[in-house]
């Protein structure tokens, strides 16, 4: 469009791509969410400095502080954003359910479980709950409070009914975009069902399966929400439809995350529309019309297996085949660090049928080269094409009843001998062959936390395996023919640690080292992050129970406890609050009482 741009870095994105990328950019001092894009002052300070004259939010952090909009606004700036009043109706959950009308729980009580903790100026799944037992609440209001203060500084929590995956509920969103001019757009519905901790993964427009009369009751009120507050730009008006009804969950004032499938089905640009209300222009009375399906894939650098944890390090490489649309903020060779969201890039498909964008989804993601920290890339493929997906029958408990079976490992058997292999290329001092029969050659791979053995030779004709047939085998490719079938190996090294397709391996060495031996009991820290809370009365001696929360650890802005993997005592405790902790660190060790 012509416009140049000014970015925003913290010192922990002070190489980051949007850094790199931009014309001109303004350091923020420290690294943390509260020192750097949760200081409003300092972001109009830069603007300013830097000779803007608008200023783009984004959809994170502060893009929907009704302050931080008036600080633009007095500074003279152009706000890319809908007026404070609206910001402010809608930013706060509670608010804005009294605007629509519906009121959040008061005194919870045992008739109301299961019930919901959200943030009331929440998004991204942060600072949210669920209560089961009445014993939990007190917790998960202190849990979200702390979630909510550190991601959004507003500790403002509330309760509502959860009507998750129990109830078979979908969640279900309407696109708004509205100009100055008194037209506003519903750009049709999207279906963000497929949620894990509250925070989507796939996403998909349209949503699939709704009937006319609650397609045309869910634009209703979506237009209703937006009208009501004179609102402007882009929005987001979000629901909860169950066994037929569509309860009314928030609106959000900004730029969604999961925008592209809306301007893949529509044909727009929603960012360049922002831009153009923004100038006064007006929208045309009706928007363009609907075409095909789109779906979009969150990968995250996290492990599913392991209840999600976020993982950190350096991404090798990122590649996505040709025909799809790859939004992201990294390059090969950036580092993935532990301030922030650990979502590396949206992988979005469009296609006239939903099962044709399903398919060519997967198919890219399962081709895609994601080497570096483990990823959900495995589990994306596997949800996909999951039966429940593949017929629209999912909700938001999807990954509560399916997550065991998406992330069982399923590594190529023949993926370690394609590592030896590319790995003995060229080794040989003779050659590659000898003239008396040589005696295999041994390696050690570990792969999904079993380890792998596998055995090859150099001959005269070159390298073999039993059961193979190597037909090719350089550092980087490797054909073997398996029962007449050729199959080809791309493979990517990077220190010990080895990509073969889609499967990850570490190489070992020959023999296991004896230091790497724990006590039983060890708590090792699943990521690295910080501690922010160490469990009241815990100290050296201390008797906990299975499962009792001991540590509390802050990593790309959320909260994540480590419990007592049994009954005994807490025989060494080795951090402190506000401790930095790398993965792997040792952080308690719980003696099981077996009396």
């Amino acid at each position: 469009m012509g416009i140049r741009t000014v970015a925003v870095y913290s010192d922990a994105d002070e190489n980051a791509l949007h850094t790199r990328v931009a014309d001109t950019a303004v350091r923020l001092p420290g690294a943390t969410p509260a020192e750097t894009y949760l200081r409003g002052d300092l972001i109009v300070k830069a603007a300013v400095v830097a000779g803007a004259d608008a200023v783009h939010p984004g959809y994170g952090f502060l893009s929907e502080n009704a302050g931080f909009a008036r600080a633009v606004l007095d500074a003279g700036l152009v706000w890319i954003g809908p007026p404070p009043e609206a910001i402010e109706a809608m930013a706060s959950k509670t608010r804005a359910k009294e605007l629509m009308g519906i009121a959040p729980l008061g005194e919870v009580t045992g008739a109301d479980l299961p019930v919901l903790v959200k943030a009331a100026a929440g998004g991204g799944g942060r600072g949210m709950r669920i209560v089961r037992r009445l014993e939990e609440l007190d917790g998960a209001l202190e849990g979200a409070r702390a979630e909510a203060a550190s991601a959004f500084g507003d500790g403002e929590v509330f309760v509502e009914p959860y009507l998750g995956g129990d109830a078979h509920g979908r969640h279900v969103e309407v696109q708004v975009l509205a100009d100055t001019h008194g037209t506003v757009w519903t750009l049709g519905t999207r279906d963000c069902s497929l949620q894990r901790r509250h925070q989507k993964v796939i996403e998909e427009a349209p949503a699939p399966g709704l009937d006319s009369r609650i397609t045309s009751e869910l634009y209703e009120m979506a237009e209703r929400a937006a009208r009501a507050v004179d609102y402007v730009g882009a929005g987001t008006v979000e629901f909860l439809v169950s066994d037929g009804t569509a309860h009314f969950l928030e609106m959000n004032t900004r730029l969604q995350v999961e925008h592209p499938v809306t301007e893949a089905v529509f044909g727009v640009d929603l960012v360049a529309l922002q831009l153009r209300v923004a100038e006064g222009h007006a929208l045309e009375k009706e928007p363009p019309r609907a075409r095909g399906h789109a779906i979009e894939a969150r990968l995250y650098a996290e492990d599913p297996a392991r209840d999600w944890a976020p993982q950190t390090g350096t991404l090798h490489r990122l590649a996505v085949p040709d025909g799809v649309r790859l939004d992201t903020g990294y390059t090969d060779g950036d580092d993935i660090g532990i301030h922030y969201d650990p979502m590396l890039a949206k992988a979005v498909a469009h296609a006239p049928t939903r099962a044709e964008a399903a398919r060519k989804l997967s198919g890219a993601l399962e081709r895609a080269a994601v080497h570096g920290p483990v990823t959900n890339r495995d589990l994306l493929v596997r949800s996909l094409r999951h039966e429940e997906f593949t017929a629209a029958r999912m909700d938001t408990g999807f990954y509560d009843r399916h997550l065991a079976g998406l992330t069982a490992p399923a590594p190529d058997p023949y993926a370690p001998l394609a590592a030896a292999l590319a790995d003995a290329h060229g080794r040989s001092r003779f050659g590659g062959w000898r003239n008396l029969p040589s005696q295999p050659q041994v390696k050690r791979y570990a792969s999904a936390g079993e380890e792998h053995e596998v055995r090859y030779r150099h001959t005269r004709d070159g390298l073999a395996a039993d059961g193979v047939r190597v037909v090719h085998a350089d550092g980087r490719l490797v054909v073997l023919e398996v029962d007449g079938v050729r199959r080809t190996f791309d493979v990517a090294r990077y220190g010990d640690q080895v990509y073969v397709n889609a499967t990850a391996l570490t190489a070992l060495p020959r023999f296991p080292d004896p230091a790497a031996q724990l006590a039983p009991g060890s708590l090792l820290a699943p990521m690295p992050g910080t501690v922010v809370r160490i469990a009241e009365g815990l100290t050296d001696g201390a008797f906990v129970e299975a499962g009792r929360p001991l540590i509390w650890l802050e990593a790309m802005k959320m909260q994540h406890q480590i419990t007592a993997p049994a009954t005994g005592t807490l025989t060494a405790l080795h951090v402190k609050p506000g401790q930095q902790v790398e993965p792997g660190m040792l952080l308690a060790v719980v003696q099981e009482n077996r009396s």
